[in-house]
Parts: structure tokens; C-alpha cells; sequence
């Protein structure tokens, strides 16, 4: 390598590119950071507002306008925030400069949500679940855009985006963990249970990310022909492979974010289970999610990422309506049926992202820009739609039977079979409909192997072109 070349930085960026791929303990410690940023607002949807309403004497109605907002404007702001990184070139490298810089206002967020004063105002809520939104948002979008990029093959991309939910479920369960099992251990008060998970994220959300950072490199930058732009964006989210995906992830959060917000007062007025129990049902529905991940990427990879998604959807259905039968009282049944319910739970965030990544490579084969940050924002965006509008509806659907977390079986015949359905039909429902919509989905292994080879043949001609210029 001549001087020349050090100096224009192609050494550099080769070796850059050499740390960016991704693979054995790579993988694993880039995925860390996955524990945290998943985790981080699970209990803004299971034990905050249940938290919130019985300990610090929140309306429910309220807490159903607060979140349904949050979530609205979260969903406008991941476009623009895909805008922005595909927009910016920093020195550290696009990816982790706003990987990085969502962490600090993450941590402050954070601390302020799970250390609420009794008597708190629905201004201090809209306001730091917002915080905590940006800065989750910005994290967390640089990480799975990154992910998508340094991940180049069919089979890789599901491998990294499983070890991310891998760590993304090992952080949902070790979080809602905390307060059942301080409680039946040590006997802390639910109000020191909700602190715990705050810390526990605040602790391991620096560590992790720096473990992801140490391990990986930025992805060489591809050539992009134009600055993106809002009207690009829409031109984007038009296109029939992206609407698939768009459509299939917004169905599929719909149904376990209705049923974790739901879930406490569920066990509690439906089957006699009291809400510490109950958070060893869900534990017990994460714990289904880990064996079920590498069950889920296995079928990818033998029959293709839209069957084992279509595949997950049914079993989803089936599973979901199950917990109907658990029988009043039995704590065991429930333990062991939420497990069986948990093993197809995590196969839509798997799949979905790994594909749109995949889409990605066909984008900028036919454009020469990539444009990967704008189409994961897409996801992360429009995703949310179903599960911020449905989380509000059913909660306000809920208060309208006059329906009242404290008082458990007490409720009315109509406020309890209004539960039921609204946790376990409507979330079942959610897992056929998305069989339904990824059906047909074209982009297979084959297609999307031809896709890398002619990506692979063209990028090796640019660089041998800038070499020879320089």
C-alpha cells in the first residue's frame, strides 16, 4: 500500500471494514446493548401503568392519553431521525455517533420514570416518557441500522438480529423479574421493585454499549447519489416489498403490547393470581421467548424468513388463545402455558428487521444509494402505529365498562369479559392477520443472494476505481 493511499484513508477504511463484519464473539458483544435498549420501556407498558394508577393515584384515562400521544409522536420522530443519520457523516461514523449520543438522555429519562413522586402530574409523564422515547429511538435505530449493514448475507442478518433479541428478551426478563422476585425474597415493597428496574437499566445500558462499540467497527460508507429527503422516504415506503413488511410488523406489536399492558390486571381479576405471581407468568412467557428464537431463525434459514414468519403468525394465534384455559388459581398451569406462549413471540422483530435489511441491498442495488437508516426508521416508525393507537383504545375501551385495577374480581360480569377479550382474542387475532399479510413476499434466499453477488461485483469496482485514482 502506497503512502498516497494511507493518506486518502483506503487503509483505513478497509480495516474499518474488516472489524465491521460481524461474527463469533463479535456478534454476541454487538448485540449486548439490545439488553438494554428493548428493556428499557417494557415496564412503560406492563407495570407502570398498573404502578402508576393503584401507587401513585394516576387516572386511568389519563395514563391512556399519555401513552397513546408519546407513542404518536415517537412515530413521527423516526423518520426524521432516519433522515438525519443517513443525512450525516460525522468522524465517528454515522451509526455509532447517534448510537452514542441517545444514551445520556436514555439514563436521565430513565431515572425520572422509575423514581415518579406520589401525586405525580400527567405533565411530568408526557414529558419524560418522551425523553425517554428520543433517547430510546435514537439508540436504538443506529443499532439496528448498523446491525443491518455490517450483517451481509441472508443468513447472517437473521443470525445477528437473533442474538439482538436474544439479549432483548434476556433484558425483558431479568427486568420484570426484579420486582416479583425482591418481593418474594426479601419483602421490598413494590415501590422498590419499580426503583430496581430503573437502575438495573441505568447501570447496564453504558456497559453494553460499550462492549458493542469495542467490538465493531463502523460499515464502509456506500456511495450515496443524492441527500434523502422526506419525498424519498415516501417514494420508499411505497414500494410493494417495504409495504408488505411495514403492514406485518405494525399487526405483529399490536398484540403483545396490548396483552402487556393488560396482563397484571388480567391474572389478578380473571384468575386469581396476584401481581407478583403474575410477573412469574410473564417471566415464564420470556423464558418461551428465548427457546423459541433459534427455533424461529432455524426455520428461516431451511424454508425462508416469510414462512417461519407466516408459520410464527398461526402458532401465535393458537398459543394466545390458549391462556383463556388456564384454569382460576392455578398458578402452575399458567406458569407452564405462558412458557408455550412466549415461544413464537419474538419471531416478528426477528424476521421483519432481518428482511427489511434484505431490502435494503435490493434498494441500493437499484439506486446506488443506500438508504438503510431510512428504511429501519420506517419500521421502527410506522410499526408503532398499531400498538400506540390499539394500547390506548383498549385501555380507554376498558374504562368504559367502568373497570378498576383495584378491585380485581369485584369488577362487573361486562368489565371482566371486555378484559378477556381484549387480552387474549385480540392479540390472537393479530398473529393470523399477519400470516395473511406476508403471504406472497417474493424476496427469498436465492433472489436476495443474487442481490449481494452483484452489490459485492460493484462495490469492488468502485473501490478498485478510487485506488487507481488516487
Amino acid at each position: 500500500m502506497t503512502l498516497e493511499m494511507q493518506a486518502a484513508g483506503i487503509g483505513r477504511e478497509d480495516s474499518s471494514a474488516r472489524r465491521a463484519d460481524l461474527g463469533g464473539w463479535r456478534t454476541v458483544a454487538f448485540a449486548a446493548p439490545a439488553f438494554a435498549l428493548t428493556a428499557m420501556l417494557l415496564p412503560v407498558l406492563t407495570y407502570l401503568p398498573d404502578y402508576y394508577a393503584r401507587e401513585l393515584g394516576v387516572d386511568l384515562a389519563v395514563l391512556a392519553v399519555i401513552l397513546s400521544v408519546v407513542r404518536i409522536a415517537d412515530i413521527a420522530f423516526d423518520p426524521v431521525l432516519g433522515l438525519l443519520i443517513d443525512r450525516s457523516h460525522p468522524r465517528l461514523g454515522r451509526y455509532r455517533t447517534w448510537f452514542i449520543l441517545g444514551g445520556p438522555l436514555a439514563i436521565a429519562a430513565i431515572f425520572m420514570l422509575y423514581n415518579a413522586p406520589v401525586g405525580v402530574t400527567g405533565a411530568y409523564l408526557f414529558v419524560w416518557l418522551a425523553a425517554a422515547n428520543v433517547g430510546q429511538s435514537s439508540s436504538y435505530l443506529a443499532h439496528v441500522s448498523w446491525a443491518a449493514s455490517a450483517a451481509k448475507t441472508y443468513d447472517q442478518r437473521s443470525n445477528v438480529f437473533g442474538w439482538m433479541m436474544v439479549f432483548s428478551v434476556l433484558g425483558m426478563f431479568t427486568i420484570m423479574a426484579l420486582p416479583p422476585v425482591l418481593s418474594l425474597t426479601l419483602g421490598w415493597a413494590r415501590t422498590d421493585g419499580v426503583e430496581a428496574m430503573g437502575w438495573l437499566m441505568i447501570g447496564a445500558l453504558p456497559v453494553t454499549m460499550m462492549l458493542a462499540l469495542i467490538a465493531t467497527g463502523e460499515p464502509e460508507e456506500k456511495p450515496a447519489a443524492a441527500r434523502p429527503s422526506m419525498g424519498e422516504l415516501l417514494s420508499l415506503a411505497r414500494r410493494p416489498t417495504v409495504l408488505r413488511l411495514l403492514g406485518a410488523d405494525t399487526v405483529w406489536a399490536i398484540g403483545p403490547a396490548v396483552a402487556a399492558t393488560l396482563l397484571f390486571a388480567y391474572f389478578d381479576s380473571l384468575k386469581g393470581i396476584n401481581r407478583d405471581l403474575a410477573g412469574l407468568a410473564l417471566l415464564s412467557y420470556f423464558v418461551g421467548g428465548m427457546i423459541g428464537a433459534p427455533i424461529w431463525i432455524r426455520i428461516a434459514k431451511l424454508k425462508g424468513k416469510h414462512r417461519a414468519l407466516m408459520w410464527s403468525g398461526f402458532t401465535y394465534a393458537v398459543v394466545q388463545a390458549a391462556i383463556l384455559l388456564v384454569p382460576a388459581g392455578e398458578v402452575e398451569i399458567a406458569l407452564a402455558v405462558m412458557a408455550i406462549a412466549g415461544l413464537p413471540s419474538n419471531a416478528g422483530p426477528i424476521l421483519i428487521r432481518s428482511m427489511m435489511g434484505d431490502v435494503a441491498d435490493e434498494v441500493r442495488l437499484e439506486t446506488g444509494v443506500d438508504r438503510m437508516s431510512l428504511l429501519m426508521s420506517l419500521l421502527s416508525s410506522i410499526g408503532k402505529i398499531g400498538s400506540a393507537i390499539m394500547v390506548g383504545v383498549a385501555l380507554y375501551i376498558l374504562s368504559l365498562t367502568h373497570f378498576d385495577m383495584k378491585a380485581g374480581s369485584g369488577n362487573s360480569a361486562d368489565g371482566l369479559r371486555t378484559l378477556a377479550l381484549l387480552y387474549a382474542v385480540l392479540p390472537a387475532s393479530t398473529g393470523l392477520l399477519t400470516a395473511w399479510i406476508i403471504r406472497g413476499y417474493r424476496l427469498d434466499a436465492a433472489a436476495h443472494g443474487e442481490i449481494r453477488r452483484q452489490l459485492d461485483a460493484r462495490d469492488a469496482r468502485l473501490r478498485e476505481g478510487g485506488a487507481a485514482a488516487v
